[in-house]
């Protein structure tokens, strides 16, 4: 019964942050590609105030999945980065925490261009 509660906060949660996004195409003039960034830099914001920590806490993978999710990610990173090693955390931290989710979908791309040929229009 716990882990059907866990998946059912974790798709509220996710399904609500959807539900922003779409409500932002709908009745906004912004383009996908800006609320897409204004997702990561949400994301980064409230991971950096402390807001987005007991979210993620709540939800699981319905706050850390979404683009908010990967901007908290960042954010996290460069926050133990600058604990551990001073203000070159700055830099190297938000890289060191999303490089394994960076990689593959690095690699993934590549394997499915190799895969898949291109159809012309």
């Amino acid at each position: 019964m716990e882990i059907l509660f866990s998946l059912l906060k974790a798709f509220v949660v996710g399904g609500l942050i959807c539900v922003v996004g779409q409500l932002l195409l709908d009745f906004t003039k912004l383009n996908p590609a800006k609320i897409l960034v204004s997702f990561v830099v949400a994301g980064v914001l409230l991971g950096a105030v402390g807001i987005y920590k007991p979210i993620v806490e709540f939800a699981g993978s319905g706050a850390t999945v979404p683009l908010t999710g990967f901007g908290y990610l960042l954010s996290e990173g460069v926050r133990k980065a600058i604990n551990t090693d001073g203000l070159i955390g700055i830099l190297k931290g938000g890289l060191t925490a999303g490089a394994v989710g960076i990689s593959a979908a690095v690699l993934f791309g590549i394997l499915v261009a190799i895969i898949f040929k291109p159809k012309k229009k």
